[in-house]
C-alpha cells in the first residue's frame, strides 16, 4: 500500500477555514460558520461537493507552499506553456481597534513565466451539495443565489470567460475576491493587495510575539498557526478539527464530525498556548468555558458547539460519496449525549494559571469561590460513576484511570486555587476529593504486571495513562513510573515509535490506525522520566509523519505512514508543541521572544 498523505493546505482568519489542494481547487470551506454547511466540499464528493478551480490547460506539475510564518498559501503550477502562482488567503489584520475577519477568500493569480493558458471554474454549492447554487452575471462580478445569504465573486477576469468556463492566456495578475452575504464595494486591485501586505504582517507579528524555543521551531510555528486558525474567535471555542467524516481508516466506519469544542481538550490547548505566551486566546477559550460552566446544568457534555450549543444530533447524509468513497458522512456527534467524567477536573487545572500566573489579575475574578465550588460538586456527584472514557466508547462504560486522574489534577488545582483566595473549606473539600480520586486510580493497578490499566478490573492497557507520569500523579523519578511506561511500550508502540490508543476491541472492532497525540504524549513521558536521548529519537521519528505543509492528521497508519482521520487535528498539533517544548525544557534551549 503506498503512503496516503492529504494533499491540502488549511487558510483561516479564526471567523472560518478553508482547505486548498495542491491541484489548485478549493476542497473545503464551511461558511457562514465552521460548522455550517459546506460551500466547496469536494473533500466528500467531487461531484456534489461543487468546486472552484484554476487550472491550465496543459498537464501540469504544483508546488504548494505558505509564506514564512503565515497562514498565507501559495500553489505555484508549472505546464509546457508556462507557470503562475496563486496565493490564497483570508484577511485578518487590526484594524479600527479590533481584528477585521470578514467572510472573504482572496485568490491572487499571477503569472511567473510564459504564456499559460487557465481556466477558473467558481460553483459553489448549499445544504451539503444538495442545493446547487443559480449564478447571475454582473459586470465585474458574478453573484450565487439559493444559500440563506448571496456568494459573490468579484473578479478583474473577463466574466464572461468564468461564466462558460472558457480558457484564457494568463498574461498579468488577475484577483478573485470571494464573499458571503455583503459583496466587495471597494477597488479589486489595490484593495487585494492591501488586504495580503496587512495580513501577512499580521500573521507574522503573531509569531513574533510567540515564545518558541529553538527546538524543531519550523514544526512548532507550523503548528502554533495552525491551532490559532482553529478558533472560532467569536465565541473563543477552539475546534477540534475543520473536517468531518475523514475515515480513521478506510472502510472503518470510525467517520466522526470533529468541527465542535472538546471539553477533554481543554486542558491540553491551554498548556500549549500558554507554553508561546498567548494570553489572548487563553483568555477567550477561558471565556468559552466560563460561559458553559454557568449554564446550569449538572453535568458537563464532552462537546459543546462552537456557540456553546448542547444538541449535536448526529445524522448521516446518504447523497455524498465520502472521502475517497468512505462512507457513512456525518453531521453532529452522538458523544454529545456521553458520560465523561474528567471533564469537570479537566476545566479546572485549565484554569489554574489564572490563580499562579501573576501576569493575570486572579482578583479581577469575583466569582472564584462559587466557581470553584461548583466544579468540586460536579467532581463530587460524578466521582464514582462509570463513564465513557477519553475514547467515548459507545456501549462500554467503566471506571476509567484516566477519568479518576483528571479529577484528582482538578482537584490538587482546586487546592491551590483554594489557598490562592483564601477559602478554607474550599481547600478541605478538594483534598477530601483528591482522595477518593486517587483510590480509583489505584484500584487499576495490576501488581504483577507493574502497570495501571485503563480500568478497574479491567486487563486492557491504554495510552491515556501516560498522563499519570506527566500529571505527576508517579513521581517520573519512581521506579513504579518507569515500570508503568515500559508495560505500555512493549504492548501499545509500534517498531515505527507510533502509539496506539489501546489494542482491545471496542464498539468498531480493534483500531487499525494508531492515535498520533498518543505518540506524542509517549515523548513528553520518555522526558519526564529522564530518557531524554529516547525522546529527542522517538520526536525526531514523528516528525515524518506530516504532509506536504508540515501539517498532521489525527491518525496514522503505521505500516505506511499513511495519514488518516480528521485533518489537520488541533489534537495533533497540540501534542506537537507540548512535547516540544518538554524536551527544550529539559535541554535547556534558549527561548527566542
Amino acid at each position: 500500500m503506498e503512503r496516503h498523505t492529504y494533499q491540502t493546505g488549511l487558510i483561516g482568519n479564526c471567523a472560518f477555514l478553508a482547505h486548498i489542494n495542491k491541484d489548485t481547487n478549493i476542497d473545503w470551506l464551511c461558511w457562514p460558520r465552521m460548522d455550517s454547511s459546506f460551500i466547496f466540499g469536494g473533500l466528500l464528493d467531487k461531484k456534489k461537493g461543487g468546486e472552484f478551480s484554476i487550472l491550465p490547460e496543459a498537464d501540469y506539475s504544483s508546488h504548494q507552499y505558505y509564506l514564512e510564518n503565515t497562514n498565507v498559501l501559495c500553489t505555484e503550477i508549472t505546464t509546457s506553456e508556462g507557470s503562475y502562482r496563486i496565493t490564497d488567503f483570508t484577511p485578518r489584520f487590526l484594524q479600527y481597534e479590533r481584528f477585521f475577519k470578514p467572510l472573504m477568500l482572496i485568490r491572487k493569480v499571477e503569472p511567473l513565466d510564459g504564456s499559460p493558458r487557465i481556466r477558473v471554474k467558481c460553483a459553489p454549492v448549499c445544504d451539503y451539495g444538495a442545493v446547487q447554487l443559480h449564478p447571475m452575471r454582473g459586470s465585474s462580478h458574478i453573484e450565487f443565489t439559493g444559500c440563506e445569504e448571496n456568494i459573490r465573486l468579484t473578479t478583474n477576469i473577463a466574466v464572461s470567460y468564468l461564466f462558460e468556463e472558457e480558457y484564457f492566456v494568463l498574461n498579468d495578475t488577475r484577483y478573485l475576491i470571494l464573499t458571503y452575504g455583503h459583496p466587495l464595494e471597494a477597488p479589486l486591485a489595490s484593495t487585494a493587495e492591501r488586504f495580503l501586505r496587512e495580513t501577512i504582517t499580521y500573521w507574522r507579528t503573531w509569531i513574533k510575539h510567540s515564545s518558541i524555543a529553538n527546538y524543531f521551531q519550523p514544526y512548532v510555528i507550523r503548528s502554533a498557526l495552525a491551532l490559532k486558525i482553529h478558533q472560532y474567535e467569536d465565541t473563543g471555542a477552539i475546534i477540534a478539527a475543520s473536517t468531518t467524516s475523514l475515515p480513521e481508516f478506510p472502510d472503518s466506519g470510525r467517520n466522526w464530525d470533529y468541527r465542535y469544542c472538546w471539553m477533554r481538550d481543554t486542558y491540553y490547548v491551554i498548556m500549549a498556548l500558554n507554553h508561546i505566551g498567548h494570553f489572548e486566546e487563553m483568555e477567550r477559550y477561558f471565556g468559552y468555558i466560563t460561559d458553559i460552566s454557568f449554564s446550569g446544568d449538572f453535568r458537563y457534555q464532552p462537546l459543546y458547539g462552537i456557540t456553546g450549543q448542547k444538541t449535536l444530533s448526529e445524522t448521516i447524509l446518504p447523497h455524498l460519496d465520502g472521502y475517497l468513497g468512505n462512507k457513512p458522512v456525518r453531521l453532529g456527534n452522538q458523544a454529545y449525549e456521553h458520560i465523561q467524567n474528567d471533564i469537570y477536573g479537566q476545566v479546572l487545572i485549565s484554569m489554574l494559571p489564572l490563580y499562579t500566573d501573576h501576569r493575570f489579575i486572579f482578583s479581577e475574578r469575583k466569582d472564584s469561590d462559587r466557581w470553584i465550588e461548583r466544579l468540586l460538586k460536579k467532581i463530587e456527584k460524578t466521582i464514582d460513576e462509570k463513564d465513557a472514557g477519553i475514547w467515548e466508547f459507545r456501549n462500554m462504560a467503566d471506571i476509567h484511570c484516566y477519568t479518576n486522574l483528571f479529577q484528582w489534577a482538578g482537584c490538587a488545582a482546586a487546592e491551590k486555587m483554594a489557598r490562592t483566595i483564601g477559602n478554607e473549606a474550599l481547600l478541605q473539600k478538594a483534598v477530601e476529593l483528591k482522595s477518593r480520586a486517587a483510590a480509583h486510580i489505584e484500584s487499576c493497578y495490576d501488581p504483577v504486571r507493574k502497570v495501571y490499566t485503563n480500568a478497574a478490573g479491567s486487563q486492557y492497557l491504554d495510552a491515556s495513562t501516560l498522563q499519570l507520569i506527566m500529571m505527576n500523579y508517579l513521581d517520573p523519578a519512581s521506579e513504579r513510573a518507569r515500570d508503568h511506561l515500559t508495560a505500555l511500550e512493549k504492548e501499545l508502540k509500534t517498531p515505527e515509535g507510533l502509539f496506539y490508543r489501546y489494542r482491545h476491541s471496542d464498539d468498531f472492532g480493534k483500531p487499525k490506525t494508531t492515535f498520533l497525540v498518543c505518540a506524542f504524549w509517549y515523548v513528553e513521558a520518555l522526558a519526564c522520566v529522564g530518557r531524554l536521548e529516547d525522546a529527542q529519537r522517538e520526536f525526531g521519528k514523528l516528525l515524518q509523519y506530516s504532509n506536504h505543509l508540515l501539517l498532521f492528521s489525527e491518525d496514522v497508519e503505521a505500516t505506511t505512514g499513511s495519514q488518516w482521520g480528521n485533518f489537520p487535528q488541533a489534537y495533533s498539533h497540540v501534542g506537537l508543541m507540548n512535547a516540544a517544548y518538554r524536551i527544550s525544557m529539559k535541554l535547556d534551549t534558549p527561548i527566542f521572544l
